[in-house]
């Protein structure tokens, strides 16, 4: 249906931006990584603001629909189709992330998230478990973190680390996937408010 894929469009724009924001509360190194990843898609950008404006007036018209007649299945089935369009730019932005480089800017986010991680358990008496692809940059910051050590067992994610204290009675699970699931109600609370739509 026209409508729908006009909201996905809208959706996948609105998270694209918001992809940004979502990066930058990692850290600012991310941002930066990320804001090269949005460089990538310059042509994408190019009907930026059409998409935006054909969005904007399917949502007033999909919000007037349900407004006018107070139809529940309509509210249903926009929210559903709201939530589809969700579940799948965030699978894309999943895969762009995975497919991303490390570079300078991704090593200085692993060294922040080990930061915040050890900060947050009060301790560098630690274990760092990481996928295969980040082991060796992580390894290499360790020496930073008395009494540290790296997991011989990878973790399957997209990146970043999961960090426990050597006694085991602590936890940190600061991968880039973890940070995604904490963001996911506040990003999803934000594109129903802009459509009018409540949780």
């Amino acid at each position: 249906m026209a409508s729908d894929s006009a909201l996905e469009s809208t959706i996948d724009k609105i998270l694209g931006q918001t992809e940004s924001n979502i990066l930058s509360s990692l850290n600012e190194a991310l941002t930066e990584s990320q804001q090269k990843l949005e460089n990538s898609t310059k042509t994408l950008e190019q009907e930026y603001d059409q998409i935006i404006n054909d969005g904007k007036k399917e949502a007033d018209k999909i919000e007037k629909q349900i407004m006018g007649s107070a139809d529940l299945e309509a509210r249903n089935k926009q929210l559903t189709t709201i939530e589809e369009s969700i579940a799948k730019v965030f699978s894309k932005a999943i895969d762009e992330i995975a497919n991303t480089d490390s570079s300078a800017d991704y090593s200085n986010l692993i060294k922040s998230l080990l930061d915040e991680s050890t900060k947050i358990l009060g301790t560098t008496e630690i274990v760092v478990s990481t996928n295969t692809k980040d082991k060796e940059i992580v390894q290499s910051m360790l020496s930073q973190y008395p009494g540290s050590e790296l997991s011989p067992e990878p973790i399957p994610c997209l990146g970043g680390v999961k960090v426990k204290s050597k006694d085991g009675s602590m936890t940190f699970d600061n991968t880039v996937d973890a940070k995604i699931e904490r963001l996911k109600p506040l990003i999803r609370k934000d594109i129903a408010t802009q459509f009018g739509v409540g949780n």
